[in-house]
């Protein structure tokens, strides 16, 4: 492994997160907060909800509340709100019962009450009133993971499915207003989508999800296909949106990173959205095509991919997409390619993303693995702990999309 990429990588990781957590960006957000005069309850989803409650405790007076995280992510005790633990990227019984503690928080609310709803990544699993068996929600969502559905195909079902998405927890709290304050998980901040839009009118419709069910083949239970035919709410009256903190603002973070480095850098897009796999192989060819070590040079591309699973491995997409660009590089002086989750989980696993660089494969090659196979059996995670090349950071407070960084270091 090249040190001094890697410790470069490492000051660009560290540098980006830091500068996208959301304490400030919450504050700025509740400066439009006007609380209507009788309870204010504080409910926060998602996998940044701690880190978002937390900062609005400390600036808004509240009557209440919950906060609706990952397991892990819970890191202290938030004065008269109570915290809950739940399972990601799949619900678990936890999710099923922190949203029904939730809905019993907000029930019986009057026109005078305000609900101030944080919302951030990873609530579609998080928090979870399921219409159809917990059972079969899971298999449904298993299935849409594994087949390579983008998030916003995978959030159009799940609304369906639901008793608090789509708008649904929003209907719950009526009477009441809800102030929602949203961190941006998904590419081009469709509010609809952003943990499947609990207090947003939903704009995908039944023909949509019936499409989306019929593209990937999905095995549904008579019930769960006759919900793909309800509409879910297409209005709202009492809820106010503020968007807060993207993908955009950890880009330009990382670019501002790798200029303090001595690298130039180019943001190639903050709409990535395509399989990890692609996206790898793009960013290393594209080193190869600069590679004349001249110049220190830094492409970023920030969004969210998806990976198609065709094994039974361990990993996450950011492994997956750097343990690809690995074949591109090989040998290639001065190159890495990194990709990091925001929230410092990616996938099932605890790292938040990998690191490779032109060595990678001759390590590996020495070590009795093979780079393609390992991708075939998705275990990016094995492969680049064995190597060194796990980015682990611990969850970071945020989630605002991933990033990804190809690096060239000049001679």
């Amino acid at each position: 492994m090249d040190q001094r990429l890697r410790q470069d990588a490492d000051r660009i990781i560290s540098a980006s997160l830091q500068a996208v957590l959301p304490d400030e960006a919450v504050r700025r957000a509740l400066t439009a907060f006007h609380p209507q005069g009788g309870r204010t309850l504080l409910v926060a989803i998602g996998k940044a909800a701690w880190q978002m409650a937390r900062a609005a405790a400390e600036a808004v007076k509240v009557d209440g509340g919950a906060v609706v995280t990952k397991y892990g992510h819970v890191l202290g005790d938030i004065p008269g709100v109570t915290c809950y633990e739940a399972a990601h990227p799949v619900p678990d019984e936890n999710s099923f019962l922190a949203a029904e503690n939730v809905l019993e928080l907000v029930r019986d609310l009057t026109e005078e009450d305000t609900v101030l709803f944080l919302l951030s990544g990873g609530g579609s699993a998080l928090f979870e009133r399921p219409l159809v068996p917990g059972a079969e929600l899971q298999d449904i969502t298993q299935q849409l993971l594994a087949c390579g559905a983008g998030i916003v195909e995978v959030n159009t079902i799940r609304k369906r499915l639901s008793g608090v998405k789509g708008g649904r927890f929003a209907q719950a709290c009526a009477p009441a207003q809800v102030f929602s304050v949203v961190l941006s998980d998904i590419v081009g901040d469709p509010l609809d989508m952003i943990a499947s839009g609990p207090a947003y009118p939903d704009s995908s419709t039944c023909v949509q999800a019936k499409a989306i069910a019929e593209k990937y083949h999905l095995q549904l239970s008579p019930a769960a296909r006759a919900l793909l035919e309800q509409e879910t709410p297409k209005t709202l009256s009492n809820v106010t949106t503020q968007i807060t903190g993207s993908v955009r603002e950890l880009c330009t973070a990382a670019a501002q990173a790798c200029a303090q480095l001595g690298y130039e850098p180019f943001l190639l897009t903050d709409r990535l959205d395509c399989e990890a796999r692609e996206a790898g192989r793009f960013l290393a060819n594209i080193l190869h095509t600069h590679a004349d070590g001249k110049k220190s040079l830094a492409f970023l591309a920030g969004g969210e991919t998806v990976v198609h699973l065709t094994g039974q491995g361990m990993g996450g997409r950011n492994q997956e997409l750097a343990l690809a660009a690995a074949p591109g590089i090989a040998g290639l002086r001065g190159a890495a390619v990194f990709s990091v989750g925001s929230d410092g989980t990616d996938g099932p696993t605890d790292a938040a993303g990998g690191y490779v660089d032109g060595e990678t494969c001759s390590a590996l090659a020495e070590a009795g693995l093979d780079v393609f196979a390992v991708l075939q059996e998705n275990d990016a995670y094995h492969a680049l702990k064995a190597m060194g090349g796990l980015v682990i950071t611990g969850p970071t407070g945020t989630n605002v999309n991933d990033v990804a960084v190809a690096l060239l270091k000049a001679e």
